[in-house]
């Protein structure tokens, strides 16, 4: 048992420190990314300022953002990446009459080639292509399978053709670096992106401050959604490396029709 070196009174204003912190970072958006994806949508959709066209999905686990993004559009074009054999089976069912949505059965990255996706069961939406520690949830991941990897530029040339693109959203637990990474002259076409940062960029040892820079280098503003709405991340600070799961908004400068 560990030995208490503190004063009860200390142990009692370090517990309401930590509640005022943990409250604090929640309305600034830090940690609130569960549970959110009808009012990450329509952000998303304020900040394109216009009816999107084409939309890109990549990690689309069972396709409740995809869905989300067709009740606010309902003719959006719509391209979901998701490589979990699991998911694919039940996407393929969910969307199958709906012919606006093309499924991708890869995982997006910087390499074109094959990876182990990793999760604590089959279709999991923890599923990651690095091997997470999360023993101090009582998870282990388990169970692995093979997929494919694509990088997302070479997609846009040969099957998108270079369209302009006016959402994406990036979902894949911890690897959303890698796969920007990939996505080469795809980025200056895009007007909007919508991406998630916590927990998963521990075990792949990437910072916000990857992010902040890769957006700021190609002309991105940078926003975190919150539970007021979008605050504005005007320039790095340290204590925007927040672990714990948080979506952000890039919104490209230059715009784009």
């Amino acid at each position: 048992m560990a030995k208490r070196f503190t004063r009860p009174s200390a142990h009692f204003l370090f517990r309401l420190s930590n509640l005022v912190e943990r409250t604090s970072a929640h309305a600034q958006g830090k940690g609130y990314g569960t549970s959110t994806i009808k009012q990450e949508v329509n952000l998303v959709h304020r900040v394109l300022g216009r009816r999107p066209r084409l939309a890109i999905d990549i990690g689309g686990n069972i396709g409740d953002y995809t869905a989300e993004l067709l009740t606010k559009t309902p003719d959006l074009e719509i391209h979901m990446f998701e490589p979990s054999s699991t998911n694919i089976d039940k996407l393929k069912t969910r969307f199958s009459a709906d012919n606006n949505v093309t499924l991708v059965p890869y995982a997006v990255s910087n390499s074109v080639g094959s990876a182990t996706l990793f999760s604590d069961k089959p279709g999991s939406g923890l599923g990651s292509l690095i091997k997470r520690k999360l023993d101090h949830f009582g998870i282990e991941f388990d169970f692995s399978e093979t997929v494919t990897t694509l990088r997302f530029e070479e997609y846009w040339n040969e099957q998108l053709h270079r369209r302009n693109i006016d959402i994406v959203k990036m979902d894949i637990e911890g690897h959303e670096l890698a796969a920007l990474q990939g996505f080469g002259e795809a980025i200056r076409a895009t007007s909007v992106l919508q991406f998630e940062f916590g927990g998963c960029n521990i075990d792949t040892r990437t910072f916000f401050q990857d992010f902040w820079y890769f957006f700021d280098d190609n002309g991105f503003e940078i926003y975190r959604i919150t539970p007021l709405g979008l605050e504005s991340i005007e320039r790095y600070r340290e204590s925007d490396e927040f672990f714990a799961t948080t979506n952000f908004i890039g919104a490209n400068r230059q715009p784009i029709s």
